[in-house]
């Protein structure tokens, strides 16, 4: 049985620290547009606060999140135990996108390790967060962060990176994904 709460417990704190993946889903306003699922590791998760986490983006095939977030900003994060007793904790809640450009970033950044390919931060003011079984989950044995996003975007430099932005610009429903210029508050 599920069971909700106000903010995240330091016993799903812990949970959720002790996670090597976990699942970002959002949709557009749109009935028509596409709901995203993107599964996230490499140590990019960070808890900041009983209502407040962050994730490091790194550049991948789409932006879907971040058009989302910049449309509406609902935004789902769930961890599911694959090692261990089973245990699923979702997060429900609003977030934003922090760019490169942002006053935030060098504060928000200094919390992740250094990729080649980082592309943004994602900050989540949790409004609710749930506990459920995931007695149907399977087990899995953690061996290791595959580096291949890494190794690849190394291999072609920042400015490879940042071109490559450019075809992120858009969702694949044709919303603004990647704010390249600064906020103003």
């Amino acid at each position: 049985m599920a069971t909700f709460f106000d903010a995240i417990s330091e016993k799903q704190r812990s949970f959720i620290e002790a996670q090597h993946v976990f699942f970002v889903a959002s949709a557009p306003l749109s009935a028509g547009g596409h709901v995203n699922v993107s599964p996230k590791g490499m140590d990019s998760f960070r808890v900041l606060g009983p209502n407040r986490v962050a994730y490091l983006d790194l550049t991948g095939s789409g932006n879907e999140t971040s058009a989302h977030l910049n449309e509406n900003g609902r935004i789902t994060v769930m961890f599911c135990a694959f090692e261990g007793p089973p245990k699923i904790v979702r997060l429900f809640g609003t977030g934003r996108v922090v760019a490169q450009l942002d006053s935030e970033w060098v504060k928000l950044s200094a919390l992740f390790p250094t990729f080649t390919g980082t592309r943004q931060i994602m900050v989540i003011e949790v409004a609710q967060t749930q506990d459920s079984c995931g007695m149907s989950v399977p087990c899995y044995e953690f061996r290791e962060d595959r580096d291949a996003l890494v190794n690849h975007w190394q291999k072609q430099g920042q400015d490879k990176v940042e071109e490559y932005w450019g075809r992120n610009a858009k969702s694949i429903d044709g919303m603004d994904a990647f704010p390249l210029k600064p906020k103003t508050p």
